[in-house]
């Protein structure tokens, strides 16, 4: 499968990543890639974040790089049990797409599935949520049928985030999981590579294999089309254009 779209690439901005916008860009462009979102992580990440005016001050990067559309975000930080976000509303406003989930450091670990899930949905629930990430994470155990059921309800993707095989062991049951109840329900799904270094962009492998195996229809995954991809912001009341 060609893939058009990543909409989940880190920068050195990350502060644990490795490549600039530009190489991410360079390297996109060479697999054929014609869309990549540019989602560094937010504040709360601390180290591992960014002050939030580089994401006030987004709209200086160019829309194309190297024939590659850039999508200007954020991986926000879900802080509690009811969805609460890293950056303020004016700020996520600004973006082009919003991507939340639950990350060690950031939101409690220890806590009952049924507090993860309520904080998912409640992240779910804000206006400017785009994608949910890295939702089977077993740091954060959640019921898989009311996430993805909320997910479906809300017009929010349901990421299968390639890393998660590697650096969140024990991710694949739980992927696999959400991917065959996002068949069932036909919930819009995308893939992120969560991509830390510029070789990594669109590497989709092992999540393209689950979703295969999951009988996730093509038509409901964002990947395939950068038309798609703003379709879907679109609906989501973004002002964007290809």
């Amino acid at each position: 499968m060609n893939w058009e779209v990543d909409t989940h690439c880190h920068t050195i901005a990350s502060g644990h990543a490795y490549s600039t916008i530009a190489e991410n860009a360079e390297a996109a462009s060479k697999k054929g890639v014609k869309m990549i979102a540019i989602t560094d992580h937010g504040p709360a990440m601390g180290e591992g974040g960014i002050n939030k005016y580089y994401f006030w001050n987004m709209r200086v990067i160019p829309r194309t790089i190297n024939g590659v559309y850039i999508l200007r975000g954020v991986e926000a930080n879900i802080l509690d049990t009811r969805g609460t976000l890293d950056l303020p509303e004016e700020f996520l406003q600004r973006l082009d797409i919003v991507l939340a989930g639950l990350h060690v450091g950031c939101f409690p670990q220890g806590l009952s599935v049924e507090e993860n899930t309520q904080a998912i949905i409640e992240a779910i629930k804000n206006p400017y949520v785009d994608i949910i990430v890295h939702p089977g994470n077993p740091e954060f155990p959640i019921n898989i049928d009311r996430f993805v059921e909320a997910a479906h309800a809300y017009n929010v993707s349901i990421e299968i985030n390639n890393s998660s095989f590697i650096s969140r062991q024990g991710s694949e049951k739980n992927c696999s999981l959400i991917a065959k109840k996002a068949a069932e329900l036909g919930a819009t799904v995308s893939l992120g590579s969560d991509a830390h270094i510029c070789f990594d962009i669109a590497n989709f492998a092992k999540a393209e294999k689950l979703i295969e195996d999951a009988k996730v229809p093509q038509e409901n995954i964002l990947n395939t089309s950068a038309e798609k991809v703003i379709d879907f912001l679109k609906l989501k009341g973004k002002e964007i254009t290809l």
